[in-house]
């Protein structure tokens, strides 16, 4: 029996014990296998030989099942950054990207996740210019990686006395949190800046600076962190997200070299590609890439977007086969 490659397994803490294990039992293999050289010994060594062999392949199973499934969490983790942004239409695309971000809480709550905030900027009237939220829970990616896009909505704002429809848009980004990520940030490419986090938080928040800018150097990114009530806490957050984003932009460039590879999925994945409009007046939602509506627009906003995300997945299977 040919001993298997145990390197990788004993880099892994999940496997490093079932490796040793697999070692001693190899060992005892290898000595009833001498033991077998003597003809007297050959009948009591085949059966013990035969015993260790089925626990050997047992323990090489168990290692190779345990590193298949970290892959596929690796693939679809359950640790994920949603950024919001408003687009086009100034105050009420803000509202409109506040109203996302709470569509998004409230299906986590529903799905018994947790959502957290990370960063917010608002405007005067409580809208996001931006805002960058954590959300963990089980298949977090898989059911909201599809949300990445151009969202639009289509309503009279309150403020529209006229009664004219505004058009505004809003862009969503789903980042994934991958334990296996392959990008490296270098302390000399990141330029830290600290402040006092904005709005409302108590002393703490108003008087000390707490909130961190880290700018990437080479990419010119920037992010910020101002939930936490330390910079420490602060930065390390931020430093998470700046990973996130680096390792999206990796990730893009890596599947545009392989074309069949992004067909097989539903759209680009891009922020910049119009996926869903939200029509108010007509108590529709569609989207676009699989050309189908749904009603209750009330509903939808107060999290029930399930029904959505499954038609997406589903839709990704059939296209992709699987």
């Amino acid at each position: 029996m040919e001993k298997i490659d145990l390197t990788a397994y004993k880099e892994n803490r999940k496997t490093l014990f079932l490796a040793g294990e697999y070692e001693r039992l190899y060992a005892q293999y290898k000595e009833v296998e001498a033991m077998a050289a003597d003809p007297t010994m050959q009948e009591l060594a085949k059966g013990e030989l035969a015993g260790l062999s089925a626990q050997l392949e047992t323990l090489a199973g168990q290692m190779k099942n345990i590193v298949a499934s970290e892959k596929i969490e690796d693939e679809f983790p359950n640790e994920i950054l949603l950024e919001v942004r408003a687009g086009a239409g100034g105050e009420e695309a803000a509202l409109f990207a506040m109203a996302l971000a709470g569509m998004y809480r409230r299906y986590s709550e529903v799905q018994g996740w947790t959502f957290k905030v990370i960063d917010e900027s608002k405007t005067d009237l409580g809208g996001y210019k931006e805002g960058i939220f954590e959300i963990h829970g089980k298949d977090a990616y898989r059911k909201l990686r599809h949300e990445t896009g151009v969202h639009r909505i289509q309503r009279v704002p309150a403020t529209e006395k006229s009664g004219r429809i505004h058009t505004s848009t809003a862009s969503v980004a789903i980042m994934p949190l991958r334990k296996l990520g392959k990008i490296e940030i270098s302390p000399a490419d990141l330029e830290v800046e600290f402040s006092r986090a904005g709005g409302k938080g108590g002393q703490n928040v108003n008087k000390v600076e707490t909130a961190v800018r880290l700018t990437h150097k080479p990419t010119g990114l920037v992010v910020r962190a101002t939930a936490e009530r330390s910079q420490a806490a602060n930065r390390e957050r931020a430093l998470i997200v700046l990973q996130a984003k680096l390792q999206v932009i990796h990730d893009e460039a890596e599947a545009a070299k392989f074309s069949s590879h992004r067909q097989s999925q539903i759209g680009t994945g891009d922020r910049s590609e119009k996926i869903r409009t939200y029509n108010w007046l007509q108590d529709r939602v569609t989207d676009h890439r699989i050309k189908q509506s749904w009603h209750n627009i009330e509903g939808i906003f107060e999290g029930n977007i399930g029904p959505i995300i499954d038609t997406l997945i589903a839709a990704e299977s059939a296209t992709s086969g699987n």
